[in-house]
């Protein structure tokens, strides 16, 4: 019967116009007034108050109550009891009325008294007064929840809500919970709280049902409240992390996060709105981890009102570095790249967020040293953010000689222009590839790290003043940078599959793009020069679990809705990546995530001869003779599952053979 009336009603055009827009508030003022009135009249009614035979319209209780009336409405305008929405407020609502009661009371009792003393006669009962109070008091609170609940029940009768249940039983989760399920318009229709505290032995909270959570009884919960769906505040985050996910992934339940709020959306009636806040939840989530904490004081320091040149600034590492230097108050920015449309897109990104920092685009490669030096000697830059490079293996498997003369010369053009023009420190962005390499991209940049480690020690020996200080910093996978399998997978699952992974035992490490940019930034900032800085990444994640995820979290099944497929590892490519060399150890730092690689350091005029003949082979186009030097220098250099295996086969049996030599030679002796 209920549910037909509040039918009847929702569609009835009085009720269109209550939902559309709120009440005015001349009309909630009004509602109040009358609502003192009436409590007037009932409270004389009963009461006439017989004692009163003083004579004149004043005493009269006509008069007592258009100046009790009066006095109330006089102070509904003062505190404003109308300008909140009723059908939206509660709490505040029920205070401001108690301020409005109490002070009119006051005011009434204070004035009667000051009028007996002139005619020794108490104008007002205070018996009157307090009853005049109760029922305003009551009436006012009674008014605003009928509305407010015969506004709930009309906006949300027959509405499609989806039936969810709320992680946590704490305050902030039943807040969030009630919040959504009376929510103007929501999406959502929280039916449980589901506890993760094993002593909480309440069934419900203020009236809505708490589960205890198991791993076993997740499917029997959901079944029990017909839902399908799991809402988790932002702060749970690392709950999910660990694994807690996946137990609710294994049995199809779908996961939504409730993000921090800073203040409401509201809808075009300016009614807040809750659910624009609850999205789906993004493999990187549960990937992430809190961004490595840096003391970015002492960042702050170095980097504000100074130059900063950053490389590659287009890129994924390079232009979340632009956005953090910017923050940081450097007065001066130059963004250099070749790519033309992501640094147009870079820029009017950086003028919408940082209208005050001045940026100066610079298109050119960094194997360009002639175009390079302009750069140089026109901003004149303190610090270089060197993120410019080539990453992609198969790619640069096949074109060796570019990957070379990008990520070994560009590096070198500008190390050897931040000497030139007196640049303070170069902070490189190297790979966890460059340890004991396996392709020609991971092997440039161990070279790159080579070259500038050697020059700064160099400098150090044979200049008397202070020379520039090269840091080198090693990441390892970034979450969501261009390229990187996350992309690839969210792509091929909106495709309806198959995805591909290249071996399933493959394992990576993964870090955070804000992670990696802080590191690049505290490196510059506590390095003296020649440190290669590596951090705790924790644990590597393993490709193929990493896809089966992510189809869960699409709401499918693995290998049923969708196919994984393995294609086979790509040239270079190799099961594990690692953070240090076997022969490297590491000395730790002032940041306990930050540790130092302890590396063999090269002779500079060694590395340069074998720059020359590696130039040379760049020039010529010679790959063969290209990676066959690139394994010179970088000895622990392996080629797998490439064409270049020929090459190690060759130089191992030269080895071989040389060895067979020397001891026939001894024997001889």
């Amino acid at each position: 019967m209920r549910h037909k009336i509040l039918k009847f009603i929702s569609n009835s055009r009085l009720a269109h116009a209550f939902i559309d827009s709120p009440s005015p508030r001349w009309m909630v003022f009004m509602a109040d007034v009358m609502i003192v009135l009436l409590s007037c009249i009932i409270t004389f009614s009963f009461n006439p108050n017989p004692t009163d035979i003083l004579p004149g319209w004043i005493y009269s209780v006509s008069a007592k109550i258009l100046i009790i009336t009066a006095v109330y409405a006089v102070l509904c305008f003062a505190l404003k009891t109308n300008q909140y929405i009723v059908r939206l407020s509660v709490i505040e609502d029920v205070y401001r009325i108690v301020l409005l009661v109490g002070s009119s009371s006051m005011i009434l009792i204070i004035g009667s008294l000051m009028m007996s003393s002139i005619n020794d006669l108490a104008y007002f009962s205070i018996w009157n007064i307090f009853i005049i109070a109760m029922f305003s008091f009551s009436l006012m609170v009674i008014v605003r929840l009928v509305i407010k609940y015969l506004y709930t029940s009309i906006t949300t009768i027959d509405k499609e809500r989806t039936r969810v249940i709320m992680l946590g039983s704490s305050i902030n989760s039943f807040v969030l919970a009630s919040a959504l399920k009376i929510e103007v318009e929501g999406r959502f229709k929280p039916v449980a709280l589901l506890s993760l505290d094993n002593n909480h032995h309440e069934n419900s909270l203020n009236g809505i049902p708490v589960e205890n959570y198991s791993e076993e009884n997740i499917s029997a919960i959901f079944s029990k409240y017909r839902c399908d769906t799991l809402i988790f505040l932002a702060s749970q985050i690392e709950l999910m992390r660990s694994n807690l996910a996946d137990a609710f992934l294994n049995n199809n339940i779908h996961l939504l996060m409730l993000n921090q709020i800073e203040e409401f959306d509201t809808n075009e009636n300016n009614q807040p709105r809750l659910s624009p806040h609850v999205q789906n939840i993004r493999i990187e989530d549960l990937l992430g981890r809190e961004p490595i904490k840096t003391e970015k004081s002492s960042i702050k320091d170095i980097i504000t009102n100074q130059v900063v040149m950053i490389t590659g600034a287009a890129g994924s590492i390079g232009s979340e570095i632009v956005n953090q230097v910017a923050a940081l108050g450097a007065s001066e920015i130059v963004l250099v790249d070749q790519a033309e449309t992501p640094m147009h897109d870079l820029q009017l990104q950086m003028e919408h967020a940082f209208p005050d920092t001045t940026i100066h685009l610079f298109i050119g490669d960094v194997a360009n040293a002639v175009r390079m030096e302009l750069a140089f000697r026109a901003f004149r830059p303190r610090y270089v953010f060197h993120a410019a490079a080539y990453k992609h293996v198969p790619m640069m498997e096949r074109n060796p000689c570019e990957a070379v003369l990008t990520n070994v010369f560009g590096t070198k053009n500008i190390a050897d222009l931040s000497v030139k023009y007196n640049v303070e420190k170069f902070v490189m962005v190297s790979t966890d590839k460059a340890v004991n390499p396996t392709n020609v991209m991971g092997a440039s940049k161990r070279i790159a790290e080579i070259y500038v480690q050697s020059l700064f020690f160099h400098l150090r020996k044979t200049t008397d003043g202070r020379a520039t200080q090269f840091i080198t910093t090693r990441f390892g996978n970034v979450l969501g940078s261009n390229g990187s399998v996350i992309p690839l997978f969210r792509r091929q699952i909106e495709e309806g599959g198959p995805l591909t992974v290249t071996h399933k035992d493959i394992i990576r490490y993964f870090m955070t793009i804000p992670e990696a940019c802080s590191l690049v930034l505290e490196a510059g900032c506590m390095g003296n020069g020649g440190e290669i800085y590596i951090f705790d990444m924790g644990k590597p994640v393993k490709i193929y679990d990493l896809a089966r995820r992510m189809i869960k979290l699409a709401g499918m099944r693995p290998d049923v809705d969708i196919k994984i497929v393995e294609t086979g590892l790509r040239p270079g490519e190799k099961l594990y990546e690692e953070l240090l060399n076997d022969r490297e150890t590491t000395i730790a730092t002032r940041h306990k995530k930050i540790m130092i690689a302890k590396v063999r350091i090269y002779e500079y005029a060694d590395v340069m001869q074998h720059m020359k003949v590696l130039r040379q082979c760049v020039d010529d186009g010679s790959r063969l003779k290209l990676v066959e030097e690139m394994k010179h220098i970088v000895p622990e250099f392996k080629s797998n599952n490439s064409i270049f295996e020929q090459i190690d086969k060759r130089l191992k049996d030269q080895d071989a053979n040389s060895n067979n030599l020397h001891e026939t030679e001894i024997i001889l002796q």
